[in-house]
Order: C-alpha cells, then sequence, then structure tokens
C-alpha cells in the first residue's frame, strides 16, 4: 500500500497520475499546507522538510516501509517499484537528465513565473519579466526535444513525460495573459494534448479534489 501524503499542487498531479497510469493501490493523506499542517511532527517524520508531496510505501525494499519525499524522487521510486515507465535501458541517460531538468531548472523558474505574475507585489516588473522570459526559454528547449518524438525521450511514456505534464499543466499561468499559451511551441502542445487525453489524466485530476479516500 501506498500512502500518498498530497495538498492539491503541479508536484501532487505529477505523483497522482503515475499511481493511476500504474494501477498502484493507494491511499490518499491529506496534508492541509494552509493550516500547517506540513510542520506537524508526525508529517515531518514523513518528510523532514516539511513539504508535500510525499509517500509512504508500507511494502518497501525486504518487505519494510520506506518514506520517499520530492516528487521527482517519488516518480523514480515508484518506476523503479512497479519496472514500469522507465523507457528503454539505453535512453537511462536521457530520463534521468530530462528528469532533473525539469525539476531544477524548468519547473522552479515556471513556478516563480507564476508566483510574481499572481502573488507578488505590484512593482516588480524586472522579476516578472526575467522570470517569464525564463520560463519560456525553457519551454522552448522542451519544444526542440520533442520535435519529431512522440514523448520526451522517445518513442515511449516515461515518468519524464509524467513530471513535464504536472509543469505545462500549469501554461496559462506562467503565460499569464496569452490567449493561447502553448501556441508558440507547437510540439509541446501537441505532446500534452496527447498526454491530457489519457484517461488516467482525468483520475488524477480527481484525485486531488478528493479529502480522503482509497483506491
Amino acid at each position: 500500500m501506498i500512502r500518498f501524503y498530497f495538498h492539491p499542487t503541479h508536484n501532487r498531479a505529477k505523483v497522482a497520475l503515475f499511481l493511476e497510469e500504474s494501477g498502484l493501490t493507494y491511499e490518499l493523506v491529506p496534508v492541509d499546507t494552509s493550516k500547517g499542517e506540513q510542520h506537524q511532527p508526525s508529517f515531518r517524520a514523513i518528510d523532514p522538510s516539511g513539504q508535500v508531496p510525499a509517500i509512504l510505501d508500507t511494502d518497501g525494499p525486504s518487505g519494510k516501509e520506506a518514506r520517499v519525499f520530492d516528487s521527482s524522487a517519488i516518480l523514480l521510486y515508484l518506476a523503479e517499484k512497479t519496472g514500469r515507465f522507465l523507457g528503454q535501458p539505453s535512453h537511462r541517460g536521457e530520463l534521468l537528465s530530462w528528469l532533473f531538468f525539469l525539476e531544477t531548472s524548468l519547473g522552479p523558474l515556471s513556478e516563480q513565473a507564476e508566483h510574481f505574475q499572481f502573488a507578488a507585489p505590484d512593482g516588480l516588473d524586472y522579476a516578472i519579466n526575467r522570470y517569464r522570459r525564463e520560463a519560456e526559454r525553457h519551454y522552448a528547449i522542451l519544444d526542440t526535444q520533442l520535435a519529431g518524438r512522440g514523448y520526451i525521450t522517445g518513442p515511449d511514456y516515461t515518468i519524464a513525460d509524467m513530471s513535464a505534464w504536472g509543469w505545462i499543466d500549469r501554461a496559462s499561468r506562467v503565460m499569464k495573459g496569452a490567449n493561447d499559451p502553448l501556441a508558440p511551441f507547437p510540439n509541446v502542445k501537441r505532446w500534452f494534448t496527447a498526454i491530457d487525453g489519457r484517461p488516467a489524466v482525468a483520475r488524477a485530476r480527481g484525485a486531488g479534489k478528493i479529502t480522503s479516500s482509497t483506491r
């Protein structure tokens, strides 16, 4: 059983998508960050950093409980646990490179672009312009990678695609005011539309709206 500690965010969506695609049995454990529940000792025992998502695998390696925090670490752990969505062995380097590119570059820049456009005080035009331009530049990098490819690392749907889907799903907020935020990135748009139409995506979106459930 996977206990999935979550709050409705893009990082939650990535993990929910893997769980739905894989068919793993999981229990949703909501953590209300608006109430500071992420700082309670019971949750800090799962994630010392006090962030969501996190998981507790009651059937981890050697049958022992395993905690995993950070969405990319969770995706990689679950992929290795199930042997699914890792792509071809010859593409392992590509998979890891793109997974960490999303985690350390495209993702944080997108998050900052969204924050400064929607949550920051007025008058921070420099920050808004910087982060939005950088987010757009990283979208363009991904767009180039997807040219002539069905998925990020080649012919196989992998955890890199799941991770990217969670970020690109926020494009309308990252590109605030754009009528069609993915229009400048046609390969990303094609790829995103294909993934967004998968049945597991609808289930993953629904999982984030449930306050407590067991699948």
